[in-house]
């Protein structure tokens, strides 16, 4: 029997998130429980990735089912195109790929949400993935 490690699953989503934003225009990334300061970073991105939905679909096989929420801060008054570049980063490495097994589905959003940061504009993409484990 072996069943799925969902930090495993955790870590091969930050892995592409990292991998991708520590080059080219560098930003922030804050994942769960992780202590961070907002107030010194004009952009970042919040990513909690969260587990839901289990499916028994035959003896030997489940259906893990996830979401990724990726909410992401820039500078406000300046418009939204500096945001949505970096929604677009996200999109194209999550958008329909398949990776150690994490099947992701095209990616939602970027969706405008009023920022209770004070001076940051927000904009939230979510994308859900789904791994089948056999045991």
């Amino acid at each position: 029997m072996t069943a799925i490690n969902l930090n495993t699953v955790r870590g091969t989503i930050e892995k592409r998130l990292v991998d991708e934003f520590r080059n080219g225009p560098v930003i922030p990334l804050v994942f769960n429980n992780v202590p961070f300061d907002d107030s010194i970073n004009d952009e970042y991105i919040q990513c909690v990735t969260s587990f839901g939905t289990n499916q028994y679909l035959t003896q030997q096989t489940n259906l893990i089912v996830g979401l990724i929420t990726l909410d992401i801060f820039t500078k406000q008054g300046i418009g939204a195109g500096s945001n949505f570049v970096i929604a677009n980063r996200i999109r194209n490495l999550f958008n329909r790929i398949t990776v150690k097994g994490v099947r992701f589905d095209p990616p939602i959003g970027p969706e405008i949400f009023q920022s209770g940061i004070e001076g940051k504009f927000q904009t939230q993409m979510r994308v859900s993935f789904e791994i089948y484990e056999t045991i």
